[in-house]
């Protein structure tokens, strides 16, 4: 199948690889084509424009940072619905609030395509082997037809209601292990006259209840860190993790709610970010809050 994509960051990457490998014709575009490089160089063709990119594939995914960036992907002047998407299909797996999704439904279908919103859950690793979890809105017959290639990318799949409710699950999913980075290293402050070595200490807290998946998986990295060691390449950035934090803020404003943890840790990753940490994994924030935050 000709599938095209919008967006080589590293999760738009991952999944690009992941459907050359299970032999689609995979076509990309990015803002900076600089990024498309190593996927043209494993079999991808590039694009342009968004709108070249829609003509010339049954197929557009989009996986982009937030809804600005949505906005002229899909509507600027070269963008994707300039680009002939009638009887096309459309699946977005970006991280927005319920109404961006909704509003980029609305534009999609009335040029005569199908449209599928399906954040995941997930970082690169699985997003190459196809371990997503997908988490999506669409009317049926949308989702029936988008599910055989979401299948490829996802090992579970959720059609939770349609067009906006993957949105609010997906923030519903992000959040607590957002705030239990920060909530890691108000720990970590806890046990710092303890002077025990960070591999120790990492390996007793990731064996309690209180522990999420994330961190028995990723204690070790979080020993290196705090032990003052480099690590890979993040899986994910915590300016885009900031990002999630405000987005699920908002949108529990838009239903009349608060989220007064999630606003307290949104603050304490804008401290974080001051500091330099921006383009770093979020598992530097618990760190940073046990080495510097605590004493800001």
């Amino acid at each position: 199948m000709k599938i095209g994509i919008c967006g080589m960051g590293r999760m738009g990457a991952a999944m690009a690889h992941r459907l050359l490998s299970v032999g689609h014709e995979v076509t990309v575009w990015n803002r900076d084509p600089k990024k498309t490089e190593p996927l043209v160089e494993a079999g991808a063709k590039k694009a342009d424009t968004p709108a070249a990119l829609a003509s010339a594939n049954e197929v557009v995914i989009t996986m982009l940072l937030n809804a600005a960036a949505l906005d002229t992907v899909y509507n600027g002047p070269d963008g994707l619905l300039s680009g002939g998407m009638a009887g096309k299909l459309a699946i977005d797996m970006s991280t927005v609030l319920p109404e961006t999704s909704e509003a980029i439904g609305k534009a999609v279908t009335a040029k005569g395509a199908s449209f599928v919103e399906c954040p995941v859950g997930g970082t690169v690793g699985p997003a190459r082997n196809g371990q997503l979890l997908g988490l999506a809105g669409a009317e049926d017959k949308d989702m029936a037809r988008a599910k055989p290639i979401l299948e490829q990318l996802c090992r579970r799949i959720e059609h939770v209601g349609p067009v906006g409710a993957g949105a609010k699950i997906k923030l519903a999913v992000n959040l607590p292990l957002l705030v239990y980075w920060q909530a890691l290293g108000e720990a970590l402050t806890l046990t710092a006259p303890l002077g025990l070595p960070p591999e120790r200490l990492l390996d007793i807290l990731a064996d309690t209840t209180g522990a999420p998946a994330a961190i028995k998986m990723r204690g070790p990295e979080v020993a290196k860190v705090l032990g003052g060691q480099a690590t890979g390449a993040p899986a994910f950035e915590v300016l885009a993790a900031r990002k999630d934090l405000a987005t699920m803020v908002a949108f529990a404003d838009t239903l009349g709610a608060k989220l007064p943890v999630t606003a307290t840790a949104l603050a304490c990753y804008d401290k974080a970010i001051e500091a330099g940490l921006g383009n770093a994994d979020p598992i530097n924030v618990p760190v940073f809050w046990a080495n510097k935050g605590a004493k800001a």
